[in-house]
């Protein structure tokens, strides 16, 4: 029995050794504020924001974070930058801003005091124009409490001319 804890104890750590060699930490910033930063984070394909994101495709975060308390829902939020001055919250439809059933490595919730998890995003960008964008991006607990928050620069570039159902409106929002 022993031999089998230990056989699969390595395996799932060369898994995470593998994740991390696949996909190197992405330079983000900490949100406005004392907000609780993440350990880390790793932006699939950008190490140096701002980071090229197709339109109308998904790009996938990996959110590594810590809690400090007893969690048993998280909900991601974000909101948009464009212009330097128009903040607008960025819509996720719920399966996508639903953290717990996206949490790696075997991790649920609830998540207990002291835990730290990795959560994949796969953040929907919709199809608008080819601009800068800032993004702020928070984990949001059942208490509407703030368990991680950071900021990514993106660019959104021209891509294969794919499309997506989610759509970034907040272009549409100011007229």
């Amino acid at each position: 029995m022993q031999v089998k804890a230990l056989i699969i104890l390595s395996l799932a750590l060369f898994a995470l050794v593998q994740a991390e060699e696949e996909h190197p930490a992405t330079e983000v910033k900490r949100c406005s504020g004392n907000k609780p930063f993440p350990l880390e984070v790793r932006v699939h394909n950008c190490i140096t924001p701002p980071c090229n994101i197709v339109k109308g495709s998904n790009q996938k975060f990996e959110i590594d974070f810590a809690v400090d308390k007893y969690i048993t829902k998280l909900t991601t939020l974000v909101k948009a930058t464009t212009l330097g001055i128009i903040t607008v919250p960025y819509e996720l439809p719920a399966d996508i801003a639903a953290v717990c059933p996206n949490l790696m490595y075997g991790a649920y919730c609830p998540l207990y005091a002291t835990e730290d998890v990795t959560y994949l995003f796969d953040f929907p960008i919709g199809e608008y124009p080819e601009i800068g964008v800032k993004i702020e991006i928070y984990l949001v607990d059942q208490d509407n409490e703030i368990a991680t928050c950071f900021v990514c620069d993106i660019k959104v570039v021209k891509g294969n001319g794919g499309s997506s159902v989610y759509q970034l409106d907040f272009l549409n929002r100011l007229t």
